[in-house]
């Protein structure tokens, strides 16, 4: 499954970067986008989440994101995302990039996430920026209002939204000094995200995709492992333990 000259690598290797995307929350049962069946089947993703349709019906959108926090509630973090956390105490540059705003990273205990598509757990008031937590916040059917009286919003980056830039520079420069990097469990499809493999094979990282299929930029990697990051992590983790002891 792992091939000799990655294992090799992992012996020495003392930079890493990772990329997840969807397939590390799917193996939670992570709720789809949208439900099948349900009331939200009746909208398109586009007609919810963005910003003229949050300001033209908060209401509404924002009990679309109550329940998703709901049935998020009920998801707890897999294999994967703990196998992530004992790489971040292993390796000594080691940072870890999301594309996932479901916040199973965190509750993994992993230390440092760069969230490139923000949280589900966060919301922020658009006229001052005062952020909230999910306790703060807890689930309704209307949108809150802030102290200052500003509309709260859930801390997501919507269609048509710049991506955080402090968050996003953090995962070029990642990518650009990382001797190893992993792209796990992402299409390989959503942008600017799916730069930061060749960006890291460019600067000279060896790159390995760890995905139950191949995306849709396989043919970028050094190296594809068919599998689900579930299954492949812990083994990734048992190597590095096995080296960091013996070493």
């Amino acid at each position: 499954m792992i091939s000799h000259h990655l294992e090799s690598l992992l012996a020495r290797v003392r930079s890493v970067a990772v990329l997840t995307g969807a397939g590390v929350s799917a193996e939670s049962g992570v709720p789809t986008f949208r439900d099948p069946g349900g009331l939200w089947s009746k909208f398109r993703p586009e007609e919810l989440a963005n910003f003229d349709a949050f300001m033209g019906n908060p209401d509404l959108v924002w009990k679309w994101y109550s329940h998703r926090r709901t049935l998020l509630s009920d998801v707890q973090p897999n294999e994967g995302h703990f196998a992530l956390v004992t790489m971040e105490s292993l390796i000594p540059d080691f940072t870890l990039i999301t594309q996932n705003v479901d916040n199973l990273h965190s509750r993994a205990g992993s230390k440092t996430v760069h969230e490139l598509h923000g949280n589900i757990d966060r919301s922020f008031c658009i006229d001052c920026r005062r952020f909230y937590n999910s306790e703060e916040i807890p689930p309704r059917k209307q949108v809150f209002r802030c102290a200052c009286g500003g509309i709260i919003r859930p801390d997501v980056v919507w269609f048509g939204e710049m991506l955080p830039q402090k968050e996003l520079r953090v995962a070029w420069e990642a990518a650009q000094r990382a001797e190893l990097f992993f792209s796990i469990g992402t299409s390989g499809e959503v942008y600017p995200a799916a730069q930061l493999p060749s960006v890291a094979k460019q600067y000279g990282a060896y790159v390995v995709e760890i995905n139950p299929k191949p995306s849709a930029i396989a043919h970028q990697m050094h190296e594809c492992i068919v599998g689900t990051s579930a299954t492949v992590l812990p083994i990734v983790v048992e190597i590095l333990n096995r080296n960091r002891t013996t070493a």
